[in-house]
């Protein structure tokens, strides 16, 4: 009798662990987190059916978590994404991303759908923002519909420069990089004229047509979304610039001259974080070729119309030349 007495208890402690293990296994397969990391696992969703994961977080530690941006610089490449993402940064209330994502624009990420988004993100308190740099947004015509998707009331910042020196710094940049990789380069001025004339096929030339690229993104989001960066301001007058940019994505004032000290070998401000001195790289600044005044000229009088209908669209002028 006691032998039988101790084989139903052991049945009965068999049955227990078996009814927990199992209740266990129920939380965890239908845990949010189970699901985005099963999603993730098998690439599926597309973010092109629908936007489920809006505002959920994919991890939970320490107090800490993962979401989709609430904000995104989408561009200009070469307009000083990188330096607003490094002040930004300064902010408490912010976390960056680190590099570039490239989900809205590259198909084999956007493959992947929203949770593979959500794993590039930084973990963040909460109450902070979540913000995401990738300046090849602004050009790319899918972009804009499938951010609006994720989240039609996102906050989207456009960092623009006077698109002469855009130009300019663009070439210089891709010129750099040519050398960087023994590659064949072409004199700035191969670039710039055709038969006497401004080269309009020249890519930087296209992408320096703000206005072209401004009308995708109105179609799906409204002038209140989109805050204009002005990328030349950001160079003279950072703390300033920085300022509206607090007001847009409603941060509290934070970012002040304090945090910015003017570097004189540099010959443009860097940044001060708790008593440390960051600059840019120094693929950031650097001098651009000599082009003739009379070709400068050329090329600003062919970016006039361009201009004024690019501050037509955004209800804000610029002082370019």
């Amino acid at each position: 009798m006691g032998y039988s007495l101790k084989l139903n208890c052991l049945k009965n402690s068999t049955f227990v662990t078996a009814a927990v293990l199992f209740a266990l296994l129920l939380f965890a397969v239908n845990s949010p987190q189970f699901l985005l990391n099963s999603i993730a696992d098998n690439q599926t969703p597309s973010p092109r059916i629908s936007s489920p994961y809006k505002n959920r977080t994919a991890a939970y530690q320490n107090r800490t978590l993962q979401q989709l941006p609430n904000a995104i610089i989408i561009g200009v490449a070469k307009g000083g994404t990188r330096a607003l993402i490094d002040m930004l940064s300064l902010h408490s209330g912010v976390e960056a991303a680190q590099g570039e994502v490239h989900f809205f624009d590259w198909e084999e990420n956007y493959v992947m759908g929203f949770p593979w988004n959500v794993g590039r993100m930084p973990y963040i308190s909460p109450g902070q923002l979540t913000v995401e740099r990738t300046p090849g947004y602004f050009t790319s015509t899918l972009v804009p519909g499938r951010i609006h998707q994720m989240n039609p009331d996102i906050k989207l910042l456009l960092v623009v420069r006077e698109p002469t020196e855009w130009v300019l710094s663009e070439y210089t940049h891709s010129f750099q990089s040519k050398l960087d990789e023994h590659k064949d380069t072409k004199s700035i001025l191969d670039h710039l004229l055709k038969d006497g004339e401004i080269n309009v096929d020249y890519i930087a030339i296209k992408r320096s047509l703000y206005y072209l690229h401004i009308q995708n993104w109105l179609k799906y989001f409204s002038p209140d979304r989109i805050h204009i960066v002005d990328g030349d301001e950001l160079i003279r007058n950072p703390w300033q610039e920085m300022k509206q940019v607090e007001r847009f994505l409603e941060l509290e004032p934070q970012i002040n001259a304090s945090f910015f000290y003017f570097n004189e070998t540099k010959g443009f401000y860097c940044l001060k974080d708790h008593g440390q001195e960051q600059c840019l790289k120094n693929n950031k600044g650097r001098p651009h070729p000599y082009v003739a005044p009379a070709i400068l000229q050329k090329l600003q009088q062919y970016f006039h119309e361009p201009n004024k209908k690019f501050f037509s669209l955004v209800s804000r002028t610029f002082n370019w030349r």
